[in-house]
């Protein structure tokens, strides 16, 4: 690092999947503790890691909205005790329907906002998901970053570019990608088409681009942080549920392809 370097310490954390909401709190808050022992700043979890993601091989019972309420209020706690903030991916029952949601709270336990999962997965999530239509920044110590949802960031580059151009030196994915292998577990990293556009998100905008999968054997993507060259920082072994620390230099997030960006050349 050079003596002009702008560090900002992240955790990617995958865990297994929760039997119970409770359970999944706890997993979290304790990962928490960890990262504040680490003096990590900002942790990210898998996407809709409480209750776990409807429309795939999950059997989950209805939506309890009492129960994601209840969940959200002792995590913001657990982030005002460690003073690590955290992006959390719930479900979330609004007047559109249940939205697949990852919440971003601060270092003292506020709730900064949300962002939902607006392109929803074809198939099983199509059915029980609903987009908001919103996309959101987030500043935790005076960084800005983005958030996108799994297949958000997979097949929508778009949605990536979107937070890039307007100030994002950092791209967050709380994914669940999984099962898709046919049994066949990946052996080497960048062997996976998911990790190779988390390169491309990266390059592309000249921003940091981290992505958290949940850990199990079928993973189709590593937990995986690439840095604005588009060069792979580091990752969590396939399955591993193990947290990922790294430090960011900022300066190096300059967003330059994507100040680059012209919509007006883009005509409808």
């Amino acid at each position: 690092m050079t003596e002009t370097s702008r560090l900002w310490r992240i955790a990617l954390a995958p865990l297994p999947q929760p039997a119970s909401v409770a359970e999944g709190v706890a997993l979290m808050a304790e990962t928490l503790e960890e990262c504040a022992r680490q003096r990590v700043s900002l942790a990210c979890f898998p996407e809709t890691y409480v209750p776990g993601l409807r429309g795939g091989r999950l059997t989950l019972p209805s939506p309890n909205q009492a129960e994601m309420e209840q969940a959200r209020a002792d995590l913001q706690t657990a982030c005002a005790h460690t003073g690590v903030a955290a992006i959390v991916g719930m479900e979330w029952v609004t007047e559109r329907g249940l939205e697949n949601t990852a919440f971003v709270i601060d270092r003292s336990g506020r709730l900064l906002g949300h962002q939902t999962k607006n392109q929803i997965t074809p198939g099983g999530e199509e059915e029980n998901y609903v987009p908001d239509g919103q996309r959101r920044l987030f500043s935790v110590d005076g960084v800005t970053f983005g958030v996108v949802v799994c297949h958000e960031g997979w097949r929508y580059p778009e949605t990536v570019r979107w937070a890039a151009v307007r100030g994002a030196q950092v791209v967050f994915q709380p994914q669940q990608t999984v099962g898709e292998r046919n049994g066949q577990p990946l052996e080497r990293w960048g062997e996976s088409f998911y990790e190779m556009a988390m390169v491309c998100r990266a390059q592309e905008n000249s921003i940091y681009f981290a992505s958290v999968n949940l850990a199990t054997p079928d993973q189709n993507s590593a937990t995986s942080l690439i840095d604005p060259k588009g060069h792979l920082m580091g990752y969590v072994p396939y399955g591993a549920a193990e947290v990922l620390v790294a430090d960011l230099d900022l300066t190096l997030a300059t967003r330059f392809y994507a100040r680059r960006y012209h919509p007006e050349w883009y005509p409808e």
